[in-house]
């Protein structure tokens, strides 16, 4: 994280993240590293549908291609970038380990990863399968994965 850090500080970018299963665990990576409050400018929580839409994700997408999608990591990306004026926004959800009562559908074990770059108007995408045994290791493997997909965007 730190590599991203210095990177977005050079870049003079700025990050925000809505995540979903990772229940902050991005941002938290991201403001273990001093100076990240240089190029952070927001982070939300979002489990549920409707704090989601609250932030702008659309309830048709929800509706349309559920909670669990691309589609709607695409939104969480757009909109958080949006809310706070941020150069990179980043969607993550998915399920880790359990059956959603609220929302059952979408396969168990799978998480969406968009970035969205307000720059170029485009998003990097990326589906995991995540199949640890427990959340917390699952939750490791999804934020390497955005770092890594974070440093290939900066990298170019």
């Amino acid at each position: 994280m730190e590599e991203i850090i210095r990177l977005l500080k050079e870049k003079g970018l700025y990050i925000s993240t809505m995540e979903s299963c990772t229940g902050g665990g991005l941002v938290n990576a991201l403001t273990n590293v001093e100076g990240s409050s240089e190029v952070l400018k927001y982070s939300a929580v979002t489990y549920s549908n409707e704090f989601k839409i609250k932030m702008g994700v659309s309830s048709e997408v929800i509706d349309k291609y559920s909670v669990y999608s691309i589609e709607t990591a695409n939104e969480m990306a757009l909109k958080i970038s949006e809310f706070t004026n941020s150069d990179l926004g980043v969607g993550i959800t998915g399920k880790l380990n359990r059956v959603d009562i609220n929302n059952n559908y979408g396969d168990d074990n799978k998480v969406f990863i968009s970035i969205y770059d307000r720059n170029n108007n485009t998003y990097m995408d990326k589906e995991l399968l995540v199949n640890k045994s427990n959340r917390v290791d699952n939750k490791e493997d999804v934020i390497n994965t955005v770092k890594d997909m974070l440093l290939e965007i900066l990298s170019r």
